[in-house]
């Protein structure tokens, strides 16, 4: 029984202010996570292991209003179409219950609110955000005229990381981009894995995605870039003089890549929603790596 029947939450709020947390997916947090792991870890790179409380609070929040301002947007792009594929064919603007101009005026408030919160960093963070809106804006379009929106998700996903750097440390150093590198590619991986759940209701509305695009190599394309993912890591922990703990780290990563690859080896709907949604323990392993190590070095100068 899901966290949310259990406490019959959709029972206890009004029937409207529902709509707008399902709009948002709040009542999904799984994409919210996979959005957080990544943003974390630049944090403690960042700060080697100490960030700002300051900061880590504004991009915790910031995550989470752009999370669902990225959810509100592909809903309004999509309205169209998600009434003809059986799993978002009940989404609140495609049924009605939501309409078009609320959705944008609420995705107006959202990026209103993030970048309220940004103001309170530096200047180039304020700058790198309004890149970061405009991917996260473009992304549900792209769908329509290129068979690579994974490609520009990635981008919007991962632009947290040069964020973090330039909020925790106010400059750019040349380390972060492998690392940028390394989760526009994950994130690429990941999602190709969600849109295999929909490829044939996609293919029906004219969708295009990574996963109509590789077609029968999808699984071979992801693991290739699965393998990319983690010799990226494997750099990005050279660059910023990580120990055992973070490559031990990594290592759990390419066996749950592995992993993935085993459940969604017949592609069927479910069991690639399955590997999609083990990347939160990717995630996850990567960003405890990161504390885990940078505790130990901690602890190591404090001793010696």
């Amino acid at each position: 029984m899901k966290l949310l029947d259990r406490f019959n939450l959709p029972d206890r709020v009004p029937d409207r202010t529902w709509d707008f947390f399902e709009l948002m997916r709040f009542n999904k947090p799984a994409g919210t996570l996979l959005l957080l792991w990544p943003t974390l870890a630049a944090l403690w790179l960042a700060a080697d292991g100490t960030p700002s409380p300051g900061i880590l609070t504004i991009f915790v929040s910031g995550v989470i209003l752009m999370r669902a301002a990225g959810c509100v947007i592909n809903d309004y792009a999509d309205r169209h179409v998600d009434g003809a594929i059986q799993r978002t064919k009940n989404r609140p603007l495609t049924d009605g219950r939501i309409n078009p101009s609320e959705a944008l005026r609420l995705f107006a408030g959202l990026c209103l609110a993030a970048f309220v919160l940004v103001l309170m960093t530096n200047t180039l963070t304020v700058v790198l955000s309004i890149v970061g809106v405009c991917l996260a804006a473009v992304y549900p379009f792209i769908k329509r005229y290129s068979h690579l929106p994974q490609v520009v998700l990635g981008a919007a996903w991962a632009w947290a990381i040069p964020m973090a750097f330039a909020a925790q440390t106010g400059e750019l150093i040349t380390g972060l981009w492998v690392f940028y590198v390394a989760v526009v590619l994950w994130t690429v991986a990941f999602d190709t894995f969600y849109a295999m759940v929909d490829r044939e209701d996609d293919k029906k509305v004219g969708i295009k995605s990574t996963a109509i695009l590789f077609d029968d190599m999808d699984l071979s394309i992801i693991g290739i870039l699965q393998i990319i993912v983690v010799f990226a890591l494997v750099l990005t922990g050279q660059n910023f003089d990580r120990g055992p703990w973070y490559f031990s780290g990594v290592g759990v990563i390419a066996l749950l890549f592995l992993y993935q690859q085993m459940i969604a080896r017949h592609r069927q709907p479910e069991a690639c929603f399955k590997a999609f949604l083990n990347n939160n323990w990717v995630g996850l392993v990567l960003f405890l790596a990161i504390v885990a190590d940078s505790n130990h070095k901690t602890l190591a100068a404090f001793f010696s």
